[in-house]
């Protein structure tokens, strides 16, 4: 496993999707900029304004719409706090204001001339705060992607520090597959090394609690899939992250055993390597074949009326602006299955589906996709349409 280390040129980007990622994942990285005195700026996706239990907890009361923005504000004061404790300003803080829980719905289903999303709890379909980034900016996908773009291109990082597409909250992952599109978009302009930072997995970090003389792992499904990189914080390090997340005191009441499991002596950074087809692994193949996508996923449970799976792939041009991409979504159940581009169907005879013993193979037209040069795909089985089951890591894909 390497290590990470900085040089003086180096400019450092932190991508948080809510406050309090920024600490559990990256708190002695920013630590050590602070320390090198180089170049630091940390932006958050969210407010973190739709953790309704964090909130009852916090308020002792149910919390409507208003109140949840109320508990935006808590939360944007809180990473404040949080950032001053590890010798970092207010001013080297962005906030962008997306729906949390919402930007992976944004992700899929909200481009172009889609609507806007509405958040869960503030029912709000633009940035709904005066201190953001960019109030009142709606919520779609060519939003998201030109904030992160305005911030790449003033900041100029050489590293940036971002969620894990591997990540279990739809928050991280859909975080660092905006950036993945923004770097694309950017190539030339920009040259920067990205390091994806895993915190919700499940069954991860063990054991949980707070034990800061121990060593962060990686999970075992991600061992032989990605070169981790590690960075090691000493005592008093580890002591200031500590008290810096105390500092998310929202969080830190609902959740403290789970966020301290994060106060160890290291931090872990990884990220899938971008594939050339075929990607192989057992659960999941996908090759090229005359002009077509074809993936094979073999699934753990037979799919029926309680189990069913789903299978997102997004086409990326260089030449095309990304909102005009197709973005599909097929659905399948036990004995059929549905195509969507973001929330239009269309004809399910789009795709070609083979259904087998242990799993199926579908079978997608490069057209379909629209020709892309990259994709950028996942797929997962699920529980009475809600409960994911397996999979869902996504994976970047190369066209050749």
């Amino acid at each position: 496993m390497s290590l990470i280390t900085f040089n003086s040129q180096d400019r450092i980007l932190i991508l948080a999707p809510h406050p309090d990622d920024e600490v559990l994942g990256t708190g002695g990285i920013i630590q050590e900029a602070v320390r090198l005195n180089l170049p630091l700026r940390i932006a958050f996706l969210t407010y973190g304004d739709s953790n309704e239990w964090s909130f009852l907890l916090y308020r002792r009361h149910p919390v409507l719409p208003r109140g949840a923005r109320k508990m935006g504000l808590v939360r944007h004061d809180e990473a404040i706090e949080a950032a001053r404790t590890l010798g970092v300003t207010a001013q080297q803080l962005t906030f962008l204001g997306y729906p949390d829980f919402g930007t992976l719905d944004i992700w899929c289903c909200h481009w172009g001339d889609r609507q806007p999303a509405e958040s869960i709890l503030t029912r709000s379909k633009s940035v709904p705060y005066p201190n953001a980034f960019r109030p009142g900016a709606p919520y779609k996908g060519e939003e998201i992607l030109a904030d992160l773009e305005r911030v790449l291109l003033e900041f100029k990082p050489t590293r940036i520090f971002v969620s894990h597409p591997g990540d279990h909250n739809p928050d991280h992952k859909a975080l660092y597959l905006f950036l993945r599109i923004a770097l694309w978009d950017r190539e030339g302009e920009l040259s920067s090394a990205v390091h994806p930072c895993l915190v919700h997995h499940r069954h991860w970090p063990e054991p949980r609690g707070f034990r800061p003389g121990d060593r962060l792992i990686p999970p075992r499904e991600f061992e032989s899939q990605i070169e981790w990189q590690n960075f090691d914080l000493d005592p008093g390090e580890v002591e200031r992250k500590h008290d810096a997340l105390k500092m998310h005191r929202s969080q830190y009441r609902a959740s403290r055993k789970y966020l301290l499991s994060f106060v160890r002596s290291n931090e872990l950074f990884g990220d899938f390597p971008e594939t050339a087809l075929p990607l192989g692994r057992e659960e999941w193949l996908v090759r090229l074949i005359e002009g077509r996508i074809v993936i094979s996923i073999r699934t753990p449970r037979p799919l029926g009326k309680e189990v069913g799976a789903s299978v997102y792939i997004f086409g990326y041009r260089k030449d095309v602006p990304f909102q005009e991409m197709p973005k599909l979504h097929i659905k399948l159940g036990e004995f059929e299955h549905k195509v969507f581009d973001q929330d239009r169907a269309l004809e399910a005879g789009a795709i070609d589906v083979q259904r087998r013993a242990q799993g199926l193979a579908l079978e997608v037209p490069l057209k379909l996709l629209g020709d892309p040069e990259r994709i950028l795909t996942s797929a997962h089985t699920y529980f009475l349409n809600i409960v994911p089951l397996e999979g869902g890591s996504w994976r970047v894909l190369g066209i050749t």
